[in-house]
């Protein structure tokens, strides 16, 4: 298999739930408002049970469908089930994380963190993912190199579609 696409193909399940909250969030948020000793939010309103669920869905479904659609790079349907949703539950710790960290640092919702929020999630998922399936170190390479030019254009798609409030 090309290396980029293999890449790609591994990585596809977290980079569509850790984008799909955007369109599939909003309501309660997961820190319920509290604060956390510093006296800023947790999290903030922008991390929403919904958007979490509903990332770890698409991300897992995504997986399946990459199942169905090339089996072979799996080998069974469990496989892919369980490499999806620990890529999906990895990319949306590591962006619970980044939150939490710019909310320590008196950051503003939304406000770019550049670094934490491209990387932030890639690096989690890959951690979470790595007991299941792993891939070579130099399509983990592509892949940190990649992923902050794929952020940075779907953020700035949202934002064309009204979906984001700001383009990053």
């Amino acid at each position: 298999m090309n290396p980029v696409f293999e890449a790609f193909w591994y990585i596809l399940p977290a980079y569509f739930a850790n984008s799909s909250p955007v369109v599939l969030g909003g309501g309660t948020p997961m820190d319920f408002g509290k604060k956390w000793k510093d006296g800023r939010r947790i999290l903030g309103d922008g991390k929403t049970w919904r958007g979490f669920f509903g990332g770890l869905t698409v991300g897992t479904l995504i997986g399946v469908i990459q199942y169905y659609l090339m089996p072979s790079y799996y080998g069974s349907l469990g496989l892919a089930l369980k490499l999806a949703f620990l890529l999906a539950l990895g990319a949306l710790v590591g962006d619970l994380i980044g939150s939490f960290i710019k909310r320590r640092l008196d950051l503003p919702r939304g406000y770019p963190a550049v670094g934490l929020d491209q990387w932030g999630f890639l690096i989690s998922a890959l951690c979470f993912a790595y007991p299941v399936k792993t891939i070579p170190t130099g399509e983990v390479l592509f892949l940190l190199v990649v992923t902050p030019l794929i952020h940075w254009g779907t953020n700035v798609f949202a934002y064309k579609m009204g979906w984001k409030s700001v383009p990053w």
